[in-house]
């Protein structure tokens, strides 16, 4: 059982529950820009677990096949991942695409590009939420964002402060230094901190997020999630709110009421 595999998260998670206390979760995953093989695992695991997906897609060269995977039944927002994936940090500095070393105005001509490549493409499904690669983003260009028509930003780990239709992730699942899944070990410890964190007070209540990368993963990596998923399934003490009212910004039209009715009440807990 999945449960056996993260004590100490079980032990915070029950402490919430005989407190009365919910924990908020949410799933982004990176790197999307055409089907593959490990997407559509991907896809077979939300299936199973019944959450919605945020999926980070890249927009430079996205394959118009991929909006045909994602269509149907599967609750997936599409998040605008930069423009082309591309490192443009000087040398010895952290790769970044959106740093402030590149002229602002070409980085957000970039993500207007994006997010109307994105929206035209995925309609109903794109949020106006940037992911900028590699989690790092430039002071100036992120205080300009907004005006490029992509008012969210989803980056990795706590933030100082509540921020507008900001949305952070907390749990990747890889260690990057090692290029391997966490252990079950590893994520245990690590989710059991976030979830302690909002206990005593910290956070604001802002919902826990797993990062995945599903073009990277090794088994450990694929094993790891399916257990997360499994382990975290709504229950009292677990809510996974849907993506675009955690961000409150809402999906470019395109799938109506019905359809927008249809995703939300799949994710309501």
């Amino acid at each position: 059982m999945s449960a056996a595999l993260f004590p100490l998260a079980r032990a915070a998670l029950e402490a919430a529950r005989d407190d009365g206390r919910t924990i908020a979760f949410w799933w982004r995953d990176d790197d999307a820009n055409r089907p593959t093989a490990p997407l559509t695992r991907l896809l077979a695991l939300r299936r199973a677990a019944g959450v919605l997906l945020a999926l980070a897609v890249i927009p430079e060269g996205v394959a118009a096949e991929l909006a045909e995977v994602l269509s149907g039944g599967d609750a997936v927002a599409v998040l605008l991942h930069g423009w082309h994936h591309a490192n443009h940090a000087p040398e010895g500095q952290k790769r970044a695409e959106f740093g402030d070393h590149r002229p602002i105005g070409v980085m957000l001509d970039e993500a207007a590009a994006g997010r109307a490549a994105l929206a035209s493409l995925f309609p109903g499904r794109f949020l106006p939420a940037f992911v900028p690669p590699w989690n790092r983003i430039g002071e100036g260009f992120r205080a300009r964002l907004a005006g490029a028509g992509v008012p969210g930003l989803s980056t990795f780990g706590r933030t100082a402060s509540a921020e507008p239709h900001r949305l952070n992730t907390h749990l990747d699942l890889m260690n990057w230094r090692e290029a391997r899944g966490l252990t079950p070990a590893e994520a245990d410890r690590l989710l059991a901190a976030e979830i302690d964190h909002r206990l005593n007070g910290g956070g604001d209540g802002e919902p826990i997020g797993l990062l995945s990368h599903h073009l990277q993963h090794d088994e450990a990596a694929w094993t790891l999630l399916d257990a997360l998923l499994d382990f975290l399934a709504p229950q009292p003490e677990v809510v996974w709110p849907p993506v675009p009212a955690l961000f409150d910004l809402p999906l470019t039209g395109g799938i109506g009421e019905a359809g927008a009715r249809a995703d939300r009440s799949e994710n309501t807990c």
